[in-house]
């Protein structure tokens, strides 16, 4: 065969390579977690049918629905590069101060979860400012903030739990609608829906996709970086906040200590559903695939009559897993899978 047809050859797999790198790049991500969750699926089909009934699925749906409400911000803040370890203490100081305005001050219920979510937005704000104003990094003044957020919690509450809420904090918790359909899960789908269009319809998201692609970039075309920092953390905090809530009534009681896991759970919920975690790309659906997989191998292991560690022993290697296939993919594609889904 001749050079020019060597070449000629050549050049056609490129570009079929370049053909068909669009639609790995864009769908591999969600393709990864929902074969998971096949392969899952089919385990617990063949040793433990029961996994299927429909109150244990319920089950799942009602665990996966605080981390839909956090994911949903969690994947716009990654998206521009950010990340958010403070979560889990702004849920259980705004349910704190809930609780506290309920029991000692007799504020009315309403009152009461409004001033959690303002708590939640304050929170948020504060740690965008300390990341904007004082240049430190996202995840040391996160980790900074919520060491004085818990603390907060812990002075507030004075280690006593505080507990039998009225409604509609237990229903928001572990109601179910018709007998049947969680509550919470409700909550969740809709943060995740409101999620989504924020995220591919409005300002915040296409700048979120700017800024974690090329901060520099986003910058020059006039994107102020800094005041989206603000709003991404501001509103996560408010998340932060409905799932402190959530959780309150799921529980009927609080404790200053509570939601220790919020942050770690939640921002793998995220990237294992295809978010990159160094900011440029996320996806709301894989989100919710994130949430659901994760929340499926802890009750499949709670049903097979695993200890608890296992349970985190699962979900760090399914975190290693998906971030190792997704770099070895983007490293096979030449660096090239950064596409704005």
């Amino acid at each position: 065969m001749s050079a020019t047809a060597n070449t000629k050859l050549l050049n056609d797999k490129n570009a079929g390579r370049k053909i068909q790198l669009p639609w790995l790049r864009r769908y591999v991500n969600v393709v990864g977690p929902l074969v998971m969750i096949f392969g899952l699926s089919l385990i617990m089909l063949i040793f433990e049918p029961r996994f299927f009934e429909v109150p244990n699925l319920m089950i799942i749906l009602q665990d996966a629905a605080i981390f839909m409400v956090l994911g949903a911000m969690m994947t716009i803040v990654i998206t521009s590069k950010g990340i958010d370890l403070s979560i889990g203490a702004v849920a259980a100081l705004s349910s704190i101060i809930m609780a506290l305005l309920i029991k000692d001050q007799n504020w009315n219920v309403y009152l009461a979860m409004v001033a959690a979510m303002l708590v939640g937005l304050c929170c948020g704000t504060a740690n965008g400012l300390v990341i904007t104003r004082l240049k430190v990094p996202d995840l040391l003044a996160t980790l900074a903030m919520d060491q004085i957020y818990r603390g907060l919690a812990l002075v507030l509450a004075a280690g006593t739990v505080l507990a039998r809420f009225p409604e509609p904090i237990p229903f928001l918790g572990r109601g179910r609608l018709f007998d049947t359909f969680p509550t919470a899960a409700v909550v969740g789908l809709i943060a995740l829906v409101i999620g989504y269009v924020l995220y591919h319809h409005t300002w915040l998201g296409r700048y979120a996709i700017a800024i974690g692609a090329n901060r520099e970039a986003a910058t020059l075309t006039g994107i102020n970086v800094n005041r989206q920092k603000v709003y991404q953390y501001a509103l996560i905090g408010l998340c932060a906040a409905i799932a402190g809530i959530m959780l309150t009534g799921r529980l009927n009681a609080i404790q200053a200590t509570a939601a220790p896991g919020f942050a770690l759970h939640t921002i793998a919920a995220v990237v294992v559903g295809g978010t990159v975690l160094f900011g440029g790309r996320g996806t709301m659906f894989g989100t919710l695939v994130g949430t659901l997989l994760l929340a499926m191998v802890t009750n499949a292991l709670v049903i097979l009559r695993f200890q608890f560690f296992w349970q985190l022993v699962a979900a760090g290697v399914i975190i290693i897993s998906s971030i190792g296939f997704y770099a070895y993919l983007q490293h096979r594609n030449g660096g090239e899978d950064r596409p704005d889904d």
